[in-house]
């Protein structure tokens, strides 16, 4: 289950609920299904599965410190 935008919560308030009824592996997706697709992962729409390019304003900066 997810919300579609950052400012959705009625995914994160049925996560417990999903959870009691015996749902595994529950979990939350920071900044909804906007937020999925901007970041360059593969959604499923109507012409099929696509991915589109990372928007540099939702995506997770590289670590700048090298390990």
């Amino acid at each position: 289950m997810y919300c579609w935008g950052p400012g959705g919560n009625g995914a994160t308030k049925a996560a417990p609920t999903l959870s009691e009824l015996g749902y595994r592996h529950v979990r939350e997706l920071i900044g909804g299904f906007e937020y999925r697709a901007r970041e360059g992962f593969s959604i499923v729409g109507p012409h099929g599965r696509t991915r589109h390019p990372v928007d540099a304003l939702t995506a997770v900066a590289p670590d700048p410190l090298p390990r």
